[in-house]
């Protein structure tokens, strides 16, 4: 009985004695595997070896082979504040291009307008632009940001498709275009947007604005402020018609970084890509103004405009091999010129680039040392890059993440990277993060693992 004390009394000695080997054993080879830094302040940086270029890089050959790089920190920064990746040759991009041994051209495409731009929504690459900050009165192509309010307060749940809009005596009066509402007379938010997109119904919209906002001059600040929020330096609303008023000015680049903001909310597309339709009960046909929607293979919107003072202007959307484009046309001289001008802009994006979108990648589990768990998941980020048309075959990836990381880990935490490579060039590189925290293990945790393995062993 005494000996079998003494036994277990040594075995437990023995075991704390190698709990404390254990634990700095742990901890020496979590620095070596993981490949900490410790600063002076004594906390630690975990090191990638290689590590890439933070900055984003979109990688987009021209016909003459030429590259526009865009150095944006991400993607989702420029999405935010609605800003468009411009391969303008100003002083800014070209500097920031010739770090990059890069120069950028584009062809004459003949466009007869006074601005125009084409560019790719996903990422808010600028594929092709022409006076793109000429400033014009937009027309009725104002109406892309009455309905993008339109569709933030859907989704905000402020209002409902089915909503009764009841029609005021201002907004019965409204010219031009017009779905020739009478005052007093009520129909549904649903029917209001399709008068609105289809029609370019003026009215619709003056009603819809009430509705939202309590009075028109209301809606049209808040019209004025989302701009501002958007990026739009160069536009001033005066109404969410776009009647002709002093004033009443953008630019062919503000109405594109509207218009891909809109195209988020897909269920635009659901009114956009009307061709026909009726209201009021099938009592009233209505033809969409945007003749794209019937003639040009992928084209789903977006909005036509014009008046004597704007001449003729559009903003069309297209989608092929997944890829949206969307093209803007400012001051055509002719309805027929503004649709060509559109025609030729789509035309030359979709046989000229491609989009290449970054999978969810199967990666195998990491080890962890000194965790609760030995090993954490990663998953990766998904993303976009522009690619020339026909290269897609061509992208490479390289992953870049340590064999063992030490514990703790946050859920979330970014633990490598994956780049993105064409032609020996990163394009794109996308965080790899953990799918789920580790804690790191305590001594108490380490002794009682340690001791059940231990005495099970008798």
């Amino acid at each position: 009985m005494e000996n079998m004390k003494k036994t277990k009394f040594i075995k437990t000695v023995s075991l704390f004695i190698s709990c404390i080997i254990f634990i700095s054993c742990i901890n020496i080879n979590a620095v070596i595997a993981a490949d900490l830094q410790i600063t002076s302040d004594n906390s630690a940086v975990l090191q990638y070896p290689n590590p890439p270029d933070p900055a984003d890089s979109y990688y987009i050959p021209t016909p003459n082979d030429s590259i526009a790089v865009d150095n944006q920190n991400s993607a989702d920064a420029s999405a935010d504040s609605g800003e468009l990746k411009s391969q303008s040759n100003t002083a800014d991009n070209q500097a920031n291009q010739d770090s990059q041994g890069i120069t950028v051209s584009q062809p004459d495409l003949g466009i007869k307008a006074g601005g125009c731009i084409l560019i790719e929504a996903d990422t808010g690459t600028v594929l092709y632009e022409q006076n793109a900050d000429g400033i014009f009165p937009p027309a009725s192509v104002t109406k892309v940001m009455s309905l993008l309010l339109i569709m933030e307060a859907l989704d905000d749940g402020r209002i409902s498709l089915d909503d009764k809009v009841t029609v005021s005596d201002y907004a019965s009066s409204m010219g031009g275009s017009q779905v020739y509402l009478e005052p007093g007379e009520e129909m549904t938010l649903n029917d209001m947007l399709k008068a609105i997109v289809v029609a370019s119904a003026n009215d619709a919209t003056v009603a819809v604005a009430e509705h939202i906002a309590g009075s028109v001059d209301a809606f049209v600040a808040r019209m004025n402020e989302r701009a501002k929020e958007l990026g739009m330096t160069n536009t001033t609303f005066k109404n969410a018609t776009g009647l002709d008023a002093d004033g009443h000015v953008t630019t062919a680049r503000d109405i594109a970084i509207m218009s891909r903001e809109l195209l988020k909310h897909k269920k635009i597309f659901d009114y956009t890509t009307i061709w026909m339709d009726t209201l009021r009960d099938g009592q009233f046909g209505i033809s969409n103004t945007n003749k794209l929607i019937r003639f040009y293979p992928g084209a789903n919107g977006l909005k036509t405009g014009s008046t004597g003072l704007a001449k003729y202007c559009l903003s069309a959307s297209a989608m092929r091999n997944n890829m949206q484009l969307i093209a803007v046309i400012m001051a055509a001289p002719t309805s027929d010129d503004r649709f060509a001008g559109a025609k030729k802009l789509l035309d030359y994006g979709f046989a000229t680039y491609a989009v290449y979108k970054t999978p969810q990648e199967e990666l195998a589990p990491v080890r962890i040392t000194g965790g609760v768990f030995e090993t954490v998941q990663p998953t990766n980020d998904t993303s976009s890059f522009l690619i020339a048309k026909g290269k897609e075959k061509s992208v490479q990836k390289q992953v870049e993440m340590a064999e063992t990381l030490a514990a703790p880990i946050e859920k979330g935490q970014k633990i490598g990277v994956i780049n993105y490579t064409l032609d020996g060039k990163i394009v794109k590189s996308v965080d790899i993060t953990a799918s789920e925290s580790v804690k790191r293990i305590s001594f108490w945790g380490i002794f009682g693992k340690m001791a059940k393995k231990y005495f099970m062993m008798d």
